[in-house]
């Protein structure tokens, strides 16, 4: 079975879960897996020691993001592609994982359109219309350089840093980057883990959930699950068949989530 997980940055900042290593150390045994990471929270502290103060936009739809400016793109590579990969990429070697970090520019592994204009809305509910910046949309996989490193026992660790048509680095959402690449991989599974034990509605985690119902109460959903949620539906359009939401935090966090113990499952039918 082929597994994409998404490691949010919430959970790095936390440290990386011996409980959550240790999972995968046994997942890795027998499934083929591609994680993707966060560490949104990371840049910022960072940038801000280097004193660049981060700016960040709502969209009309309501999603939260990180205004990413030429200089900003700079700094959100050095952390995210220099320090936070190779800290996972230590941490799964030391449990003798053969882990590898990439990044979506090495051998293109991901390509993406340039977003020329972006709709911010400010605190009046009023929209306006900014430059794009450095931030993108995913419109490519290069799925040769992933599939041979699976094929030869090897984790990629994939940073979601996109390769612009004028060779650029983009800033692309962490949950579409793991969506993406599950689809392209026709993966199994895509499991999106965060902070929280799932999807909650009325105070209660939803243990399963069609597309269908989710599209019907997404106005219900927080900016930051509604993304993950959004992921998750773009996945299932590309053919995985099921997405996890679970928290990284608990112990044997993967395995549960699998044997659907814990968190949401969201599926087509």
């Amino acid at each position: 079975m082929l597994i994409v997980i998404k490691m949010g940055g919430s959970i790095l900042k936390e440290g990386t879960s011996n409980d959550l290593i240790a999972d995968l150390k046994e997942i890795v045994k027998e499934h083929r897996v591609v994680l993707v990471h966060g560490g949104g929270v990371e840049v910022t502290e960072i940038a801000s020691k280097l004193g660049k103060e981060q700016k960040f936009i709502m969209s009309p739809e309501g999603f939260r993001s990180r205004y990413t400016d030429k200089e900003t793109i700079e700094i959100y590579t050095m952390v995210m592609a220099g320090k936070i990969n190779k800290q996972l990429v230590l941490a799964l070697e030391a449990q003798n994982i053969n882990a590898v970090g990439l990044s979506g520019l090495d051998s293109a592994i991901l390509k993406a359109e340039r977003k020329t204009k972006l709709i911010a809305v400010d605190e009046r509910g009023r929209k306006k219309v900014i430059d794009g910046g450095y931030t993108g949309k995913i419109t490519q996989v290069n799925t040769e350089l992933l599939s041979l490193l699976l094929e030869n026992g090897y984790l990629p660790i994939v940073t979601p840093i996109a390769l612009s048509q004028d060779y650029d680095p983009l800033n692309v959402d962490g949950d579409r980057t793991a969506a993406i690449i599950a689809g392209a991989l026709k993966a199994d599974k895509l499991l999106l883990l965060t902070d929280v034990e799932g999807l909650i509605l009325k105070g209660e985690c939803v243990p399963k959930i069609v597309a269908t119902e989710v599209k019907e109460v997404l106005s219900k959903i927080g900016g930051g699950m509604s993304t993950k949620v959004h992921a998750g539906l773009e996945a299932l359009n590309q053919g995985v068949k099921e997405v996890l939401v679970t928290s990284g935090t608990t112990k044997q966090p993967i395995t549960l989530a699998l044997n659907h113990q814990v968190g949401t499952v969201i599926t087509n039918e």
